[in-house]
């Protein structure tokens, strides 16, 4: 069973949390008028295999926002951050 360490609350199981996505995309500028690059943001995503940093928000305890390093071919988490902190850079 997947645990997460909430920085705030401790370890907790991976139901508590929901998860939100990659942590490495970036969002296009507000600015762009270019429908293909917002196609490619919203409902394109990679599948990697290996270490791989994620949005997780922690819905049943603190609610505050995660980026989570999870080794996705072990399913083990090396560590966790609040996303406030630019965990998403």
């Amino acid at each position: 069973m997947l645990k997460i360490a909430c920085p705030g609350c401790g370890v907790r199981n991976y139901t508590e949390f929901r998860y939100a996505g990659d942590a490495n995309k970036v969002r296009p500028a507000h600015q762009v008028r270019d429908l293909g690059e917002w196609y490619d943001y919203v409902f394109l995503f990679d599948n990697p295999k290996g270490p791989h940093r994620e949005y997780w928000q922690h819905v049943l305890g603190c609610r505050q926002w995660l980026v989570v390093e999870r080794d996705t071919a072990t399913n083990t988490v090396q560590g966790t951050r609040f996303a406030r902190d630019g965990g998403g850079e």
